[in-house]
């Protein structure tokens, strides 16, 4: 059974980081890229970034290009989003993602004085 488990999600200040984790599990994780995907409060599901299965390429939508940063530990089938420089606009349900497939049941990530 896939797994993916979100963690690193918080309240966090305007300016302030946050690194998200995703735990990986039921499927050869080292094989696929993988995204991150946000929902924000009614809004729909908003593609973040993307990870090829070896570390490279990476992509970012234009919203967090420059200030997020995905990676990923394939030993430990693992998968993180380094967040900085957060503004209220981040605030969100954070999701991992298999391309086409399941999703965890996310995170969230609160941006606010």
């Amino acid at each position: 059974e896939v797994q993916l488990v979100e963690s690193g999600g918080g309240l966090v200040q305007p300016g302030g980081s946050l690194r998200l984790s995703c735990k990986a599990s039921g499927f050869d994780f080292r094989m696929y890229a993988m995204n991150w995907v946000r929902q924000a409060p009614g809004k729909g599901v908003e593609w973040v970034s993307n990870i090829h299965a070896n570390g490279e390429p990476r992509s970012y939508a234009e919203a967090v290009k420059g200030r997020f940063t995905v990676s990923r530990d394939n030993a430990k089938e693992t998968l993180y989003l380094q967040m900085n420089d957060l503004t209220p606009e981040d605030t969100a349900v954070y999701y991992c993602k298999i391309p086409g497939g399941e999703r965890g049941q996310g995170t969230q990530v609160t941006v606010s004085s």
